[in-house]
């Protein structure tokens, strides 16, 4: 099968090496001091990608905004924004959510996240899709656990929808005011449902080839529900390393996350070669991403994929490949 490439011609060669024929849908792009390279295969510069938890990247970024701006303090839980009548959930601080340690799992039991996901693995079906109110229902009956470090979707989810409560707005809302709006991240918006999806999204597959339904919900937004072209994505890099994105101290690391690594809100660093790259990535049903740069390098990589397979260490071959040569 022959699969039209576009863009920057050593970028599209890379991506030809490195990733083959297991992501005949996939874009990267490549900020640097001598600029922008963005190159695709089987897909235009404009298409969006669910871009999975980098969703969480996002609302980090939101996190550290919010606080700049005083609308939130250090101590603030959800109890203060979010009606969870009393309930454990409600002692919860925002910032022991920003840093996976707020004792949340990463979905609730009654959630049934088991029947889910042998649903998406069986039928490719959306495994979330929640709105706000199912959201809080399912808060008020959790169980937490030890406040030690524990990767958590469902607080992510509840982080953003509590800082947009802060805002008196949406979390779609929030995100186009203070992310996509600023940064002209043209394609950087939360499909509630399916219908919402606009002319240019993607479908993605399955490892196998089948296709898979949109990971959308209006409760999964700030965790995972983000959709993105990879040019939007370039400028959100572009921000970061320049220090323009708002609530860039997101990416200051303030605690340890894992061997070797460090977290920040959201945003994990992890030594590379002797170099802190600091990184997110993402999966759905159908599609994989990582974001990574190299601040000392002042270099930047997103990979974006429409398969569900990882390119994790796809991207952080780019990104030491053009962090060393700086071009």
């Amino acid at each position: 099968m022959t699969v039209e490439t576009h863009g920057d011609d050593r970028l599209a060669a890379r991506l030809e090496e490195l990733l083959g024929p297991r992501h005949p849908v996939v874009a990267a792009a490549v900020v640097s001091p001598r600029g922008t390279a963005v190159a695709g295969r089987g897909t235009g510069p404009d298409s969006d990608f669910e871009i999975g938890s980098i969703s969480k990247g996002v609302t980090g970024l939101l996190y550290a905004d919010a606080l700049a701006r005083g609308e939130i303090g250090p101590d603030t839980t959800l109890g203060d924004l979010l009606p969870l009548d009393g309930t454990p959930a409600a002692e919860v601080t925002l910032a022991s959510l920003s840093t996976h340690r707020s004792g949340l799992p990463s979905l609730p039991a009654s959630a049934h996240p088991w029947r889910r996901t042998l649903a998406l693995w069986r039928h490719g079906t959306n495994p979330y899709g929640e709105n706000l109110a199912q959201l809080l229902d399912q808060a008020r009956k959790v169980r937490l656990g030890k406040p030690r470090p524990r990767y958590s979707n469902f607080g992510f989810e509840l982080l953003g929808h509590a800082l947009a409560r802060a805002a008196a707005t949406t979390y779609a809302e929030l995100l186009h005011r203070r992310i996509a709006a600023p940064l002209e991240l043209d394609r950087c918006y939360v499909p509630a449902t399916a219908d919402q999806l606009r002319p240019g999204a993607l479908t993605g597959t399955g490892r196998r080839g089948r296709p898979k339904e949109p990971w959308t919900g209006e409760a999964l937004g700030p965790a995972g529900g983000i959709r993105a072209s990879i040019t939007g994505m370039a400028r959100l890099t572009a921000a970061l390393l320049e220090g323009t994105a708002p609530g860039i101290a997101a990416l200051d690391p303030v605690t340890s996350f894992g061997a070797g690594a460090r977290i920040g809100a959201a945003w994990i660093t992890t030594p590379v070669r002797g170099r802190p790259v600091t990184w997110h990535n993402g999966g759905t049903g159908g599609f994989r991403s990582w974001l990574g740069i190299d601040r000392a390098a002042s270099t930047g990589v997103v990979v974006l994929s429409a398969t569900a397979r990882s390119v994790d260490r796809h991207g952080f071959a780019l990104l030491t490949e053009y962090g060393a040569t700086g071009r």
